[in-house]
């Protein structure tokens, strides 16, 4: 994509299964000229390591709101550093985070404080992304601007059917 090309994007990678396919995204939005960093929540690490989207970005990533070896404002600089931020997959738990301006992590703070287009790649269980706390909160989040962009349809990780899935990136494109 020629309109990425330059463009620093921050990519906030959150606690569930389809972080593994961020890792693919990383790789994708290189070849199309983006430069990205990485924010991982901590129960992002869980999922997919730190190290693994350093490789794959060249660029360090950012798990710590309170990191002794970054400066006391990092979330600020970060914030202000972005060009976009894309937040994939987005959890439940992310979502409401985000709709409810809660500040209690590196992620959370650095959209409160962005000034740059966020977008919101929703996957969870089907059942989860149905639930009106979770489509109240993505009304919400969409209130405040941020783009939302519907979860594919399919086999999901717990073997359920239905919304929910992370799309690979050519699709979210």
């Amino acid at each position: 994509m020629p309109h990425l090309a330059g463009k620093r994007i921050l990519l906030g990678v959150t606690g569930g299964i389809a972080a593994y396919k961020v890792c693919d995204w990383v790789r994708e939005l290189g070849r199309d000229g983006a430069v990205v960093t990485v924010v991982m929540t901590a129960a992002a690490t869980r999922f997919v390591t730190p190290l693994t989207f350093a490789a794959l970005s060249g660029q360090e990533v950012h798990t710590d709101l309170f990191d002794a070896a970054r400066p006391p404002l990092a979330h600020i600089e970060l914030a202000a550093a972005a060009d976009l931020i894309v937040i994939a997959p987005a959890t439940a738990n992310t979502i409401a985070r985000l709709a409810h301006g809660l500040a209690d992590g590196l992620l959370s703070t650095v959209v409160l404080a962005a000034q740059a287009p966020v977008v919101v790649f929703p996957a969870m269980n089907s059942a989860m992304y149905a639930h009106p706390a979770t489509q109240d909160n993505l009304r919400r989040l969409a209130a405040h601007g941020t783009s939302v962009i519907a979860p594919a349809h399919g086999a999901m990780a717990c073997g359920s059917e239905g919304p929910g899935r992370l799309p690979p990136w050519p699709a979210a494109r």
